[in-house]
């Protein structure tokens, strides 16, 4: 399983929200204020530090931190 608090520190280095303010319902465009490059760039981030891959069909329809988390538990176990 992730660490949420891992998860949610490298969040808060694409935006200006501190961990401990980034709950479960927030949503990464509307809420953290991320751009497209930013998720982007986020995404390769995840990859290498929780050692998966993350298929484009899979996130695209991302919305929220708890999606994220539960999309990289799920390739984390199946892994």
């Amino acid at each position: 399983m992730v660490k949420e608090r891992k998860f949610k520190e490298i969040i808060s280095q694409y935006c200006q929200v501190q961990p401990e303010n980034i709950t479960n319902s927030s949503r990464f465009r509307e809420d953290l204020g991320f751009s497209s490059l930013d998720f982007m760039s986020f995404l390769g981030e995840l990859e290498d530090e929780f050692d998966i891959e993350l298929e484009e069909d899979k996130i695209v329809n991302i919305r929220t931190i708890e999606e994220a988390l539960s999309l990289i538990n799920a390739l984390k176990e199946a892994g």
